[in-house]
């Protein structure tokens, strides 16, 4: 009987606890009223596990498989910068990604330009020497190798070609040494022209809004499939931050590099040697050009391949609403067979190019269509 009044008793104050905790009561002091209190958060009336969207699953998977192919790279370069001019090392930083499962590792040019000493970073902290087997001064593009007894996580090339603005991008790099990091963004704009430094231009470049910063050089630009379409490059900004604008080089312009690489060729950069400026639609009905449009010449450059082939710059200058621009000169509408419809044709037909080979470039001209054979000349730049 005891023990059964025990457990009345049990029951009798557990209900009586469990009953004020859900009601939210505060029980103050014996002699004094209880109060209620409200909750510091909210939550879902139904409790579930976390769920992902299928971007953000798409994000983690490509993460998952593209960052242990992602790696840390430092430099050394020995400069001599002090009163007395003598060597002082002085450490750059940027990334990489393996192509081949011996260690075959593709970066920026300017991330080991100058280096006596490269050193390779892997996801797991293990660290390698490399050598440097190509230098692509003008792609801004290089080629090392670290020795590595066991197999090594590769990344797949995709086609640079293929990008469309708004196309979403994920960019996986070493920024200001945080190894490992995930931005993401979309493809904001294509064949972009920059300068560098070396007063030279990369020409064509990606532009894309994923956060790049000083690390991310070499690193990945990958689709949504997780092939990679581009090298981080470049940054736009006034302190070398990002400010939403990075420049990514096509990757198709480094597998040109690569096969030649392969096949033991020189890598020079093929020129044509004309600048252009691309016109369609009723601009181009103005000028009594095809509405379709193309690449409208501006200047021939001496002594290039373009001059020999017989293309024809400007007759004469005209201003068109705040731009002045030359008319009368060959209107390029097709390479090698392809409709002229990008500001960037002529680069990324080219990409694909040596110094040496034809290109079949078919002009507008005197109201009639006509196809050249142009024996692409070598850049000097």
């Amino acid at each position: 009987m005891k023990f059964r009044t025990l457990i009345i008793a049990a029951a009798l104050v557990g209900g009586f606890w469990f009953a004020t905790t859900r009601a939210g009561w505060n029980w103050k002091a014996i002699g004094r009223p209880m109060t209620q209190i409200g909750k510091l958060w909210s939550e879902p009336d139904v409790a579930r596990g976390a769920g992902l969207s299928t971007d953000e699953v798409n994000n983690i998977d490509i993460y998952k498989m593209a960052s242990p192919a992602t790696v840390f790279i430092t430099s050394t370069v020995i400069r001599r910068g002090n009163f007395f001019f003598e060597p002082q090392a002085t450490r750059e930083i940027g990334s990489g990604f393996i192509l081949s499962e011996d260690g075959k590792i593709l970066t920026n040019f300017h991330v080991v330009s100058g280096s006596n000493q490269v050193e390779v970073q892997f996801t797991d902290g293990s660290r390698l020497k490399a050598d440097i087997l190509v230098r692509d001064r003008q792609n801004d593009l290089a080629l090392i190798q670290v020795k590595q007894p066991k197999k090594l996580p590769v990344l797949k090339l995709g086609d640079s070609d293929r990008l469309q603005v708004g196309q979403k991008v994920l960019a996986i790099g070493n920024p200001f040494g945080f190894s490992g990091t995930l931005t993401t963004g979309i493809v904001s704009s294509l064949g972009r022209d920059i300068p560098t430094e070396n007063n030279q231009t990369l020409e064509g470049m990606i532009q894309t809004d994923a956060s790049i910063n000083s690390g991310n050089s070499g690193g990945p630009l990958l689709d949504s499939a997780g092939n990679v379409v581009g090298i981080n490059t470049a940054i736009y900004g006034p302190s070398g931050g990002s400010v939403g604008i990075g420049f990514a080089m096509p990757i198709n312009r480094a597998k040109a590099m690569l096969e030649d690489f392969r096949s033991g060729k020189s890598f020079g950069r093929p020129r044509l040697g004309v600048t252009v400026v691309y016109i369609t639609g009723e601009f181009a009905e103005a000028l009594e050009l095809p509405t379709t449009g193309g690449l409208l010449i501006q200047n021939v450059a001496r002594g290039s391949a373009a001059e020999a082939a017989g293309m024809k710059g400007p007759r004469q200058m005209v201003v068109i609403g705040n731009a002045e621009i030359g008319i009368g000169g060959d209107l390029i509408t097709a390479l090698d067979g392809k409709p002229v419809d990008r500001t960037d044709a002529i680069v990324r037909a080219l990409s694909k190019k040596r110094p040496g080979d034809p290109l079949d470039v078919t002009i507008y001209r005197a109201k009639s269509s006509q196809t050249l054979k142009v024996k692409l000349g070598e850049s000097l730049e």
